[in-house]
């Protein structure tokens, strides 16, 4: 079985010593999922985007791989619709010696040089390989669209980018950012700062309603 003080261990680490461009995020009441948020790299249709993924560790890690899903919509040929991630460190070259950090490092570089030889996004792996020009503006529309400026706020205030929940004033929207909130459902905390706050465009918007 796994043990509580490896990943106990695993997890001080990576929060002692961050990732670059990756942001933990630690539930002590369940380190058998673990979540975080991933920064779009530069010079790739997702950047600028801010990308949520988690982590399902069952009982025998680290001698089994964990399963690796988006929760935040990107269009990638190793991402399903459903959000599953394809790829071999958590398949058929997964070893023990690995663990959490190379994991979310991974799927960090797969945001680089995506493999359309083991696609799940049948449309993006062809396009990748066919029209890449067109599979760049569908990544980037799709990046926009989930992974950037779409929660409305009050007097610069953020929502939980999970809550799905809408604050009153229309005016702006706010990049996506994973935040604590209290009991009121107002933030009580936000972690790594706010991101860029921009006014919305109507027409825009309405063009990207329909994704």
């Amino acid at each position: 079985m796994a043990s509580k003080s490896l990943l106990l261990r695993e997890i001080r680490g990576i929060l002692s010593d961050p990732l670059e461009g990756v942001h933990l995020i630690f539930n002590e009441n369940n380190l058998f999922e673990i979540q975080a948020v991933i920064d779009g790299p530069v010079d790739t249709p997702y950047e600028k985007g801010k990308f949520r993924v988690k982590l399902l560790l069952d009982k025998e890690y680290p001698h089994s791989a964990p399963k690796g899903y988006f929760l935040t919509k990107i269009f990638h040929p190793n991402v399903s619709l459903a959000g599953e991630i394809c790829v071999n460190t958590l398949k058929k070259d997964w070893s023990p010696n690995l663990g959490i950090s190379h994991i979310l490092l991974t799927i960090k570089c797969l945001l680089i040089e995506p493999n359309p030889e083991s696609a799940l996004n049948e449309d993006a792996g062809k396009l990748l390989l066919q029209k890449y020009d067109e599979y760049a503006k569908r990544a980037r529309l799709m990046t926009t669209v989930h992974a950037m400026a779409h929660f409305k706020g009050t007097n610069n205030e953020v929502v939980d980018i999970n809550s799905g929940e809408d604050c009153k004033d229309k005016n702006f929207v706010v990049s996506q950012m994973f935040c604590e909130r209290n009991t009121g459902n107002r933030l009580n905390e936000c972690h790594n700062g706010i991101a860029e706050i921009k006014a919305v465009d109507t027409k825009k918007k309405k063009g990207l309603k329909r994704l």
